[in-house]
């Protein structure tokens, strides 16, 4: 059984053979989330002393039996983060662009069925708010957009990319999906880094709060960034929103598998993480399986010591000690300042928020707080040329 239920020989359409998506839906997740629940300490310990991990490894690292063994776990993650990655941290700004939305999804603020107040900024707020977040000491941005093709259309993207990027160094985006050709315009305009929250990965789940829009179409989703990569995309992120699907594990085995099979698949990109909980937003959606501050650090260990390579980000969703607390353990990139309205920085907006935030120090707060636990925080790595 896949990941989704979906037997690789009836794979759909929308999932091509040889990609990072297909290798998903191979993955018996089922079969790893029961090595979770039958995992004892001995295996445990036998996983903790292995030199390379495999998902089964992430399997017992996320089990009730590793929970008694945290403090091991984050000593573990903590060595492995200062070989792999130094005493860095990469801080970033989410510049929301629009919250126009057509979908209907049950547990976001932006849906088309929440009465908000909506807003699309225009080139020039688009480059307001990227020379005011320069002036912040920002220079990687992540472009945040509804879903809504005839407003947040192509052109708009590649324009708004092209805006920005003639301002900040390293543009990403997060926004509808999109074919290789419309995600090579993105690149050629100035994006390097492409983001997609596939927001569950249980497909039974993902039908129940996608009630509406193009992002019903869960295996488009899902190959998105295999998309995006043969676009010429150097960063790719996932993640799944915590709490949406009602067994945590089982979410984060398959944003570990989809991490795996990125770097397998596309070696040359940067492959991220995400693991953001759901916070209060329009629509008052409740999460469905909460997961607590301790079980949380206990998937950022888990990940860092199964995939010691790969990036992993903490939002503003979170608290500000919470999220202190989590860098020494895997963190390599947090947001920081954030606003999740357009328009929020260079002035105030009339807009909705899609969410509310927790951690609410400004940019040079977080990057005090970094310095004072022995990082640095790095706003600049790479200079296109």
């Amino acid at each position: 059984m896949s990941v989704t239920g979906v037997a690789l020989e009836s794979r759909p359409e929308g999932v091509p053979d040889g990609t990072a998506a297909a290798d998903v839906l191979a993955t018996d997740i089922v079969a790893l989330r029961a090595v979770a629940a039958s995992a004892t300490e001995r295996d445990v310990e036998r996983s903790l002393a292995t030199p390379k991990r495999d998902l089964r490894d992430l399997a017992v690292l996320l089990s009730d039996a590793a929970a008694g063994r945290l403090e091991d776990l984050a000593v573990a993650a903590h060595d492995v983060t200062l070989r792999r990655f130094g005493r860095t941290v990469r801080l970033f700004a989410p510049l929301y662009v629009s919250n126009e939305c057509v979908s209907v999804c049950t547990y976001c603020g932006f849906s088309a069925g929440n009465d908000i107040a909506r807003r699309t900024l225009g080139t020039d707020e688009l480059r307001a708010e990227a020379t005011e977040l320069s002036r912040r000491g920002f220079r990687h941005v992540l472009l945040v957009a509804g879903e809504h093709a005839r407003i947040v259309s192509k052109d708009y993207l590649v324009d708004a990319v092209a805006a920005v990027a003639q301002v900040m160094p390293s543009v990403s985006v997060e926004v509808q999906v999109w074919d290789e050709g419309t995600y090579r315009r993105m690149v050629d305009a100035g994006a390097e880094g492409v983001v997609v929250y596939q927001e569950t990965y249980d497909r039974a789940t993902y039908g129940s709060v996608h009630l509406k829009g193009k992002k019903r179409n869960y295996d488009w989703r899902l190959a998105a960034l295999d998309r995006a990569a043969a676009a010429g995309a150097r960063k790719l992120g996932i993640g799944a929103l915590l709490g949406l699907h009602d067994d945590w594990r089982s979410e984060a085995l398959a944003v570990g598998a989809h991490a795996s099979a990125l770097v397998h698949r596309w070696w040359r990109c940067e492959v991220s993480v995400s693991l953001p909980r759901l916070r209060p937003a329009a629509g008052g959606f409740e999460p469905r399986d909460p997961v607590d501050d301790r079980a949380l650090t206990q998937l950022v260990c888990a990940l860092r010591l199964t995939l010691p390579d790969v990036g992993i980000t903490m939002s503003t969703r979170e608290c500000a000690a919470l999220r202190d607390a989590l860098v020494p353990l895997g963190v390599t990139t947090m947001s920081a300042g954030s606003h999740t309205e357009p328009g929020g920085y260079a002035g105030e907006s009339p807009a909705e928020p899609q969410f509310a935030i927790s951690d609410e120090r400004s940019p040079a707060e977080v990057a005090d707080a970094l310095r004072a636990a022995g990082y640095d925080p790095v706003w600049k790595d790479w200079v296109r040329t």
